[in-house]
């Protein structure tokens, strides 16, 4: 009866099938029929050859069927009497369907037949159904428990325990527990608090039996089998107790517990504690820790972890070579896997009570046997071979213990006396340079970070117990810093490295070799934190070997017709010099990385390492400007050009690492006026200088370019601008017949530049600023730079030869991209920096005004002249002067129709909706600005908005302008209440009794149903910008509480509110949600309860009107949380 259809089934006509169908339920004799017709349909609905369109009829007369009532009895014959796995799965929907959405209407004596029937249809045929429909059967009667258990299905409990206690029905008991612990403890939303309270209580009432019944399965597994198996004959592996198992395990009895060797279980056996483990890790995951979790409990969930480490069973199933016994094998490696999945359940929990503490201790000393065990090394296998051959699942669970362990239980167990944190650290150094793939290394260089962060932050809290908490410690972290600087040399782990991916970027942007590298230095730097003196004296050495390799290539090069050339040729000491290189690059991060341990109160103590680093990285910086390696021929130029142009980028980068350093050697150096500082800034110049050219290559220009505007804008020396290479740079980025550079380096250089001449000297009074010079050369650099953008200005005077549209946007787009970056990065200065800084640019500004018409059809022009005007008002407005902003803001309004919108927005794609944003995000900033200046704009504003802007975008399904027009309302709004509500003194004093004058009306009314609106999109960002927006309204000023939002809008945005709520269109923001709908009502719950709520569930469909009252009442009778989504079903 339950086999699949054969091939021989004959199919029912379509009309006939949906025929039966709708007309199923006239008589009983038509269930036999009805049943050939919906098995005809659903062979039909999942055909290939089904079109679209048919397969939407079907669906629709499936859904009209699943709609009548007494539906289910024709179900339940389906049920019973089908062999197809479709019928039986739509089947089991319409029953899930009365179940979750309709049983409050469901007769009592209807409940009682499908509570008795179902349970029985189960126990009937477990074990010929398919898994799926199994499940799913067992979920729908789990759905019933959920609704009725205990007033109306008081043995539903009762049944699955009985079920677990034979042995017939064990599996089938422990699926309906893990079903029950998945949907009674952790509900969905459509279940009222209440209920879900009570749920839960009457759960955890059950706990104890059902954790007694578990424990009781696996050890009469785990028992029975040990009695059987055979002893095993002595090996390398007996007797692993050893000296740190003593130490971990204070009871013999223990120890001798956990080296018992594994059982091996029959199929039968593996799947039943499979099960049971399922179940434990789900209850673990929300029942308290407490007593009913008892040491007997334990004991055996460590049992079975140990089928994970287990290398022996698993070589004996590959050995004989069945696929049986390898299916055998994984399943053992599996329960090691959900063993663990338990302990880690328990392990991420935080909150353990007093009593449980001890247990926990017997948790770890557990554990980390399991981790000696992994980590043994002995003839037969290395430590990177055995963990080779486990389960690739049982390694990520054991890190995941480890890091649970660490992150959360570390500082609990650490004052332990009889748990011995050193020796642990000892295991899990072995277990992290053992990790057989890169992954697993990741993880566990996480749970070091994790690990030094705490020791971190203990020793911040505990000051006077440093030095004897470093002592502890420092033997391990001297070990692990020097293991993790080896891993990230080639000269130590080539083959490794070579493995590692330098060309794919991942989500982050980065490479794995990058991670990699990454990862392996914020470690090293953590260390050199806690052990600075041991981190550097181990660092720089190692610096210091690939240094002269580096430094002596210069012996090695030759001067050839076509150039100069490296002459290193053989392929062993190019390999040779390629790994030294790498290395180079690598351990060149790891000093800049370890720069910030050298400034602020340190600076003294540490001054000393500090400049050996700086001058060997000058020097080193010099050395491969002034011989070019970086243009030099090689032997495998593939290779080893990369390679010496990525030594030279990272060493400029290290240097630039170092600039707060030199910063603050610059404030020591101005007091005691040295030689020393201003020769460390001037040879770096000298190494920069030759670097800023067309004929470098971009990464090792941008490495120069980076390095000299930290120097001018951190470090800022008064003599930098009088270092005879500075003038060079200067001059030649000034001289208009000099090629430029790239874009981003030319941006780079310039506004190192201005900030050599913009921003004040650290330590000098105002008067010694020199500032009118500075002015004079800042005017004259900026001058030079604008000159070609200068000559596009209409001349009425002069009129000039019209230069092709395209060589005019490479001017404006190369001059405003510098002039914008100049501005933005001045704008936190001083004022008399921006007042520097804006007099120089005020006839570019200017010039870009009189041009904006000339360009309004040209978006991607408008957009960057925008982008400049939008940074000159964030950083400049206050030095432009209120007359030229006007005329300014005038301008865009002007030029901003309707028409031209509309163009930007629908007709010219990305670029022409930022053309407007931007323009948006000007006006942000115009209604943002205190003071009456600009109050005079805000009619128009609001106007450009609601009339012109808004009707263009307000239907249109994209993001676009969207919530940058949103964005500028609630501006409007927030800084300028008083434009819309005239508030007196007397008003506030008579607070309540006297409303406040409301002004401009329709414009506010106009923005608010805007606001209504964008509830009624789909865009789920937007939606939770704008009530957002809305509740910070409410906190500031009231919204909800004034009069005309209260008597004409509060309603519908509730309204609005709740039919998005019911229809789960935004389940994300159920909870922001929920309290702005709280929020509203509040204001007047009277209304609500008495006016609102009524007429809401009126117009709610598929809800009887008994249902209605049974909504209404319970709404009543806990104001507060019956706004809770769960109530809206």
């Amino acid at each position: 009866m339950w086999d699949r259809p054969g091939p021989g089934l004959e199919p029912v006509s379509p009309t006939l099938a949906g025929g039966f169908l709708t007309t199923a339920l006239l008589t009983e004799a038509s269930e036999e029929a009805s049943l050939r017709a919906l098995e005809s349909l659903m062979t039909e609905f999942f055909h290939d050859c089904t079109t679209n369109e048919r397969k939407r009829e079907i669906e629709e007369l499936l859904n009209n069927f699943a709609q009548q009532i007494g539906a289910w009895r024709f179900c339940l014959y389906f049920l019973s009497s089908t062999r197809n796995d479709y019928v039986m799965m739509y089947s089991l929907t319409v029953f899930e369907n009365l179940i979750n959405k309709m049983w409050l209407g469901v007769p009592s004596q209807d409940k009682m037949e499908i509570r008795s029937c179902l349970p029985k249809l189960l126990l009937a045929h477990h074990k010929t159904l398919p898994y799926f429909i199994r499940n799913k059967l067992c979920k729908v009667i789990v759905d019933i428990g959920r609704q009725d258990w205990p007033m109306f299905y008081h043995d539903f409990f009762t049944n699955i325990l009985q079920l677990i206690q034979s042995p017939v029905t064990t599996p089938l008991g422990l699926i309906m527990l893990k079903t029950t612990s998945e949907e009674l403890a952790c509900p969905r939303e459509d279940l009222s608090v209440a209920r879900k309270e009570e749920l839960r209580k009457l759960l955890l009432e059950q706990v104890q039996t059902v954790l007694g019944l578990l424990t009781g399965i696996l050890e009469t597994v785990w028992d029975k089998h040990s009695v059987t198996a055979a002893t095993p004959p002595p090996s390398p592996t007996s007797g692993e107790s050893g000296d740190l198992l003593s130490n971990l395990l204070q009871s013999p009895s223990s120890a001798k517990l956990l080296n018992q060797p594994i059982p091996i279980l029959d199929v039968e056996s593996e799947y039943i504690c499979s099960l049971a483990l399922e179940c434990l890790a789900h209850l673990f995951s929300w029942i308290p820790l407490s007593a009913s979790i008892t040491p007997s409990l334990l004991t055996t969930i460590f049992h079975f972890a140990r089928f994970g480490c287990d290398i022996r069973a698993r070589k004996m199933a590959s050995v004989n070579g069945s696929s049986q016994n390898c299916v055998l094998g994984q399943e053992r490696g599996r329960l090691g896997v959900l063993a663990m999945s338990c302990i880690n359940e328990l392990m991420s929990k935080n909150c353990v009570p007093m009593e449980f503490e001890e247990y926990l201790l017997r948790m770890f000393q557990q554990t980390f046997y399991l981790l000696q065990k992994i980590t043994k090394d002995n003839n037969a296998h290395t430590v990177k071979s055995r963990l080779e051959e486990l389960d690739e699942s049982y390694i990520e669970k054991f890190t995941d213990f480890l890091r649970l362990f660490v992150s959360v239980h570390l500082r609990r167990i650490e004052s332990y006396s009889q748990f011995p944190v050193v020796e642990f650290l000892t295991l899990l150094f072995k277990y992290t340079f053992h990790q057989p793939t890169h992954e697993g290394y990741f993880s566990c260089l996480d749970i070091w970070t994790l690990f030094l962060d705490y020791l971190t932050s203990k020793i911040k809290s505990r000051l006077g117990d440093k030095e004897a908490v470093l002592n502890r410690y420092e033997d391990a972290l001297v070990l692990l810093l020097t293991e993790v600087l080896n891993r990230i040399q080639f000269r130590y782990n080539q083959a490794q490295l070579e493995e590692l991916d330098d060309e794919t970027l991942d989500d982050d942007q980065q490479t794995e070799w990058q991670r990699y590298l990454r990862q392996s230095l914020e470690v090293v730097a953590k260390v050199m934190e806690l052990l600075p003196t041991h981190a550097f004296s181990t660092l720089f050495p190692v610096l210091q070997d690939n240094l002269e390799v580096y430094l002596g290539l210069q012996q090695f090069i030759v001067t050839s017709a076509s150039g100069h050339r490296l002459n290193i040729t053989a392929e062993n000491d190019c390999r040779r010099l390629h790994c030294s290189l790498r290395d180079l690059s690598s351990l060149l991060q790891a000093v800049g990385r370890l720069a910030e341990y050298f400034i602020g109160d340190v600076f003294v103590v540490r001054f000393s390492d500090a400049l050996t680093v700086v001058e060997r990285l000058v020097k080193v910086t010099l050395y491969g400007s002034q011989i070019k390696l970086y243009n030099i021929e090689t032997a495998v130029p593939s290779v080893l050009k990369p390679d010496l142009i990525d030594v030279h980028a990272q060493s400029l980068a290290a240097l630039q690492a170092y600039s707060h350093w030199l910063a603050q050697y610059c404030s020591e150096a101005h007091r005691q006026n040295t030689q020393q500082f201003v020769t460390l800034i001037s040879t770096t110049m000298d190494a920069v200088t030759p670097l800023i050219s067309t004929k470098v290559q971009d990464k090792l220009l941008l490495s120069a370019c980076h390095l000299l505007v930290s120097l001018a804008t951190t470090v800022r020396p008064v003599f930098l601008i009088s270092i005879p290479a500075v003038q060079k740079v200067f001059n030649r980025i000034t001289d208009a017949s000099a090629q430029r550079l790239v874009d981003k380096a030319q941006v780079l250089v310039c506004r190192a530049l201005s900030n050599i001449l913009l921003l004040p000297w650290p330590n000098l009074p105002e008067n010694e600023q020199q500032w009118p010079v500075r002015s004079i050369n800042h005017a004259s650099l900026i001058s030079a730079l604008s000159r070609d953008y200068h000559n596009l200005k209409p001349n009425a005077v002069a009129p000039q030869r019209k230069m092709p549209l395209d060589d005019t946007k490479v001017i404006i787009h190369q001059t405003l991209s510098v002039l914008e970056d100049i501005v933005e990065n001045i704008s936190g200065e001083s004022t008399k920096s921006r007042q520097i800084c804006y007099q120089s640019l005020q006839e570019s500004v200017q010039v870009s005004l009189a041009l904006f018409p000339a360009f309004i059809h040209q978006s991607d022009v408008t957009d960057e002249m925008l982008s400049f005007f939008l940074t000159l008002f964030r950083g400049l407005r206050v030095q432009m002067g209120v007359p030229f902003t006007e005329q300014i803001i005038q301008t865009f309004l002007n030029m901003f129709t309707r028409e031209q919108l509309a163009e930007s927005i629908l007709h010219e794609g990305s670029t022409g909706c930022r053309v407007v944003e931007k323009f948006l995000k000007i006006l942000q900033v115009v209604v943002q600005e205190p003071g009456q200046v600009f109050k005079p704009f805000l009619p128009s504003i609001i106007s450009l908005c609601m009339e012109q802007v808004y009707p263009i975008i307000a239907e249109r399904p994209s993001p676009d302008v969207k919530a940058e027009l949103f964005e500028l309302l609630f501006r409007t709004l927030h800084h300028n209440w008083r434009y819309f509500f005239k508030s007196t003194v007397l008003a506030s004093v008579q607070r309540g009794i006297a409303e406040e004058q409301m002004e401009n009306e329709p414009q506010f009314s106009a923005i608010m149903q805007a606001f209504g609106q964008s509830f009624l999109q789909p865009d789920i960002h937007l939606f939770k910008q704008n009530l957002f927006y809305l509740e910070t309204l409410n906190t500031k000023q009231k919204l909800y509480h004034k009069k005309i939002f209260r008597t004409t809008m509060l309603f519908q945005f509730v309204n609005v509110l709740l039919q998005v709520l019911v229809h789960k269109s935004h389940d994300l923001l159920q909870e922001e949600i929920g309290i702005a709908i709280y929020n509203m009502a509040s204001v007047d719950f009277d209304g609500f309860f008495a006016a609102f709520l009524p007429e809401f569930l009126t117009s709610c469909d598929g809800v009887d009107a008994n249902q209605k009252n049974v909504l209404g009442r319970n709404f009543k009778m806990d104001r507060p949380s019956s706004l809770s989504p769960s109530r809206l079903e």
